[in-house]
């Protein structure tokens, strides 16, 4: 693996100070981060966990020109 060379640094004091090899440090921060798993959730399944309504992008664009010509009337002076 090419490891930039600050990065290098890092991974060596970080190995030094657990006392261990370098090749050792990178193994078990590799295990770690494979069993811990993504670190990010997924913005889709983020949303869909939500339970939002959803459409089709035409429908809910029609629906927001719908609620602005509502508003827009309902506005009106009397």
């Amino acid at each position: 693996m090419l490891i930039p060379e600050g990065l290098d640094a890092r991974i060596t004091k970080a190995a030094q100070r657990r006392r261990v090899s370098k090749g050792e440090w990178v193994r078990d921060a590799i295990e770690q981060a494979l069993d811990a798993g993504p670190r990010q959730v997924d913005p889709l399944h983020r949303l869909e966990s939500l339970g939002a309504p959803t459409a089709d992008i035409e429908q809910m664009l029609a629906e927001i020109r719908g609620f602005d010509a509502v508003a827009s009337v309902e506005r009106l002076p009397v």
